[in-house]
């Protein structure tokens, strides 16, 4: 017997904010039959397939530390650097930019309310 995860799950200050702001990052839509508004405390959101679901849920605290699970992303086309100009210009901000010469390396944003993550390097990249 094993357990199969339903959706990762966001505590948010404005779950209808985040949920268009991750929505343009993962290229994840609402459900048409149930459409996410603003003022809504609870936002789902779907990959393309349906198979990966992200849910924000409005709470009245805003993140204090840092997070204990984050996202790794990578870019679907494109490289890192020009993933990192997209995400910046959808409102990210850059925490910690751990690049290295070589072009190994990674970059730490936050999202609109702070939460962590990061953005590697797509195959193609690690395999130059």
């Amino acid at each position: 017997m094993t357990a199969l995860i339903s959706h990762t799950s966001f505590d948010s200050l404005d779950a209808h904010a985040m949920s268009v702001f991750w929505g343009k990052v993962l290229g994840f839509t609402e459900d048409p039959d149930n459409p996410d508004e603003p003022g809504d405390e609870e936002c789902m959101i779907f990959s393309a397939d349906g198979a990966q679901r992200l849910l924000f849920i409005e709470v009245p605290d805003a993140k204090q530390v840092k997070n204990r699970l984050h996202l790794d992303l990578m870019p679907a086309e494109g490289t890192r650097d020009e993933e990192l100009e997209r995400l910046l210009g959808l409102g990210a901000r850059t925490v910690d930019d751990r690049r290295l010469p070589d072009g190994s390396g990674w970059v730490v944003l936050a999202d609109p309310e702070g939460n962590e993550f990061c953005i590697l390097r797509n195959d193609a990249e690690r395999a130059n």
